[in-house]
């Protein structure tokens, strides 16, 4: 059986080393700025920054809005508290409003389900991929004023313009965050792991930008390994991966990875080591034909997932900085 099991100690000492050279040298900031969603990742990472600069160099941000569980803020500011860190609320809402991120939502939702209105609640399900030998289809979960749920098949029209619509909160997020980085003279950190940030689980221009990744090279079991040598607080530690992102509750297995987190952590360590379907079917006691079918999930999401990793593309070579090609002097 594959092991992840990583030495905690010198893990962070090396972690905190790379985020003081990074932050207070290459990036010549002052300090970070963090957004505190009550989860493991931003628990760890805040964690993790507070070592390397001290808690007077460390800035964390709540952004609940209406469709947030309650849990995050107030897990979040156990978080901010236990590590006595400064931080800020800002009510994203009534910019998400403006932007029509709801009322967008609720038109695609109702491309399926017509009877949709503002008062249903709904969530993204994917069936689990391991068993599957088709491509999977997103439905969507809703549920009634009443309380009766229904579930329907989304087209691809529906699905992209729910995706598009949600997309705006982390990007929302993401742009509150730089406000601050900028009036405190502040980088941003990043937090998503290994599985997150090999996978494509993030928003482009949304939660996939930052100034630092402190943990995206962990795989999840590692992270929570950070997470008790740091002591993090043992209701963050407990509490399952959520995307917080739709009104109904949702995990993130149910939502995008459609595995338990920790098995799709040996799958991908086997599928980056080269370790053949065979021996990670011995190892783990799964059939052969779901390992197979694990790693081209974990294949067909790379692929899916350059698009999110790529820098703008530049079209010719670059010249000196303040000079276009082709650029002339016009006295």
């Amino acid at each position: 059986m594959p092991t992840l099991t990583i030495d905690p100690a010198a893990e962070t000492e090396r972690i905190c080393l790379a985020i003081r050279e990074a932050v207070l040298k290459q990036l010549r900031r002052k300090g970070v700025v963090i957004g505190l969603s009550g989860g493991i990742d931003s628990t760890v990472v805040a964690s993790l920054v507070t070592r390397a600069l001290g808690r007077d160099r460390v800035f964390g941000l709540f952004t609940p809005e209406p469709d947030s569980s309650e849990d995050s803020l107030r897990l979040g500011r156990m978080v901010s508290d236990w590590l006595a860190i400064k931080s800020h609320m800002e009510d994203i809402g009534p910019i998400l409003l403006a932007a029509g991120c709801y009322s967008r939502r609720n038109e695609a939702v109702r491309r399926v389900v017509p009877e949709y209105t503002d008062a249903h609640k709904c969530k993204l399900v994917l069936p689990n991929l391991i068993g599957m030998d088709h491509y999977p289809i997103f439905s969507v979960v809703v549920r009634s004023p009443t309380g009766t749920l229904k579930t329907a098949r989304l087209t691809l029209q529906a699905y992209l313009g729910i995706v598009a619509a949600t997309n705006l909160k982390q990007r929302t997020r993401k742009m509150m965050e730089y406000y601050h980085a900028d009036r405190l003279h502040y980088a941003v950190a990043g937090t998503p792991n290994l599985l997150e940030y090999d996978q494509g689980f993030f928003v482009k221009n949304g939660d996939g930008a930052a100034d630092l990744k402190p943990i995206a090279h962990l795989y999840k079991t590692q992270v929570y390994q950070l997470a008790r040598y740091l002591g993090v607080p043992s209701e963050v530690q407990q509490r399952p991966p959520t995307t917080d992102t739709y009104p109904l509750e949702q995990s993130q297995e149910e939502f995008y990875f459609s595995m338990p987190l920790e098995q799709l952590d040996l799958y991908i360590y086997g599928r980056n080591h080269g370790i053949s379907p065979a021996r990670m079917s011995a190892a783990m006691g799964s059939p052969t034909e779901s390992v197979s079918r694990a790693y081209a999930v974990i294949d067909s999401r790379r692929r899916a997932a350059r698009y999110l990793h790529l820098p703008p593309i530049i079209f010719g070579a670059p010249g000196k900085p303040g000079e276009g090609r082709g650029a002339t002097w016009d006295d």
